[in-house]
């Protein structure tokens, strides 16, 4: 208003000069006294600059001390998104499925023989007719021969079985071996699982296949003399570099055999369950939580609100030092006409 005020008598001469005329008129007859020629008008003029120089002072440290606030916002965002990409957070997502692949299930007997092996479904297993005695086996199993991964010298034999399929059936596979004799004190059988039994029956070079998953998983042991319940999950991890690796995580629960055969043999004769433990694929990976569309949104913001900042900052300080310009002119013309 004050601005429009100046403004107004700036565009209107005329009224200036008449004023002066005025003021030559009355000066040249009578002497005004001093309370009536410069201290009413001009001090309440002078008073309404002030007030108005000091709200916009106090405006433009606000403002400058909002612009401290948005710099420190800028240099705290950008440094929690690099904390953020350097440390991400692992995420895991379950998958149900009704249908597993088919693992593969390899087996390290050593002297022990295969008697057995039969799937089940609906976790029922049926007693054993002649336990020690050959049985039928209805798996899909392979064998092979194949040199140790870790020193390149030994040759391991290893009994390939296809595990189980269907989860929503319960479909589990039961084995039983038969061991003659044993030098050790204590008789085990060594297993490993791998992710895909058909991924084995199509390689081509089968012995570089199982090398290379001994290499991969980790393997297990089963006791003779018990009944050892295996049951799985499996867990997916997708790498940073986009691959995916598989392993597998089991439950293992061991029940007594009670061996009620006709006469006490010396013979080891060992049982093994493989199930799956529920339909759900468990897959890890590694996630950013750093957006950096919604850093790019945020900096837009702060930098939008900085420019505005230092428009208005700009603008103010020209605003005073012109009202300030006017006041010193209007008072030098005051003191000419009075003069």
């Amino acid at each position: 208003q004050l601005s429009e005020d100046v403004e107004r008598v700036s565009e209107n001469p005329t009224d200036e000069r008449g004023g002066e005329m005025e003021v030559h008129e009355d000066a040249s007859s009578v002497i005004l006294p001093d309370s009536e020629l410069g201290t009413s008008a001009p001090s309440l003029r002078f008073s309404k600059t002030c007030l108005k120089n000091v709200f916009s002072v106090i405006l433009l440290f606000i403002y400058l001390l909002l612009m401290a606030v948005a710099v420190f916002l800028v240099y705290q965002t950008i440094n929690d998104f690099r904390e953020k990409l350097k440390h991400p957070v692992m995420s895991v997502s379950y998958k149900e499925v009704s249908l597993y692949d088919a693992p593969g299930i390899a087996f390290y007997p050593g002297k022990a023989q295969l008697l057995s092996c039969k799937h089940h479904y609906y976790d029922h297993i049926l007693p054993l007719i002649n336990p020690g005695q050959p049985g039928d086996i209805e798996c899909t199993t392979q064998r092979i021969n194949y040199t140790d991964p870790f020193t390149n010298q030994t040759m391991k034999y290893a009994l390939i079985v296809q595990g189980p399929r269907d989860v929503k059936k319960k479909e589990l596979v039961f084995l039983q071996f038969h061991l003659n004799g044993t030098d050790q004190d204590f008789s085990a059988i060594d297993y490993l699982l791998f992710s895909s039994f058909e991924e084995f029956i199509n390689s081509p070079e089968k012995a570089e296949f199982m090398k290379n998953c001994e290499s991969s998983y980790s393997s297990w042991k089963f006791s003779g003399g018990f009944r050892t319940w295996v049951k799985m999950s499996l867990v997916k991890t997708k790498e940073e570099d986009g691959s995916e690796t598989v392993e597998f995580k089991q439950e293992t629960s061991v029940v007594n055999y009670i061996d009620q055969r006709a006469q006490p043999r010396s013979d080891q004769l060992f049982f093994v369950v493989f199930e799956w433990k529920d339909p759900f694929i468990q897959t890890v990976q590694d996630i950013i939580t750093a957006n950096p569309w919604n850093m790019i949104a945020l900096l837009c913001g702060i930098f939008l609100a900085l420019f505005k900042a230092a428009d208005f900052a700009k603008l103010s300080v020209k605003w005073m030092i012109k009202i300030r310009k006017r006041h010193l002119k209007r008072r030098s013309q005051a003191m000419n006409h009075i003069s």
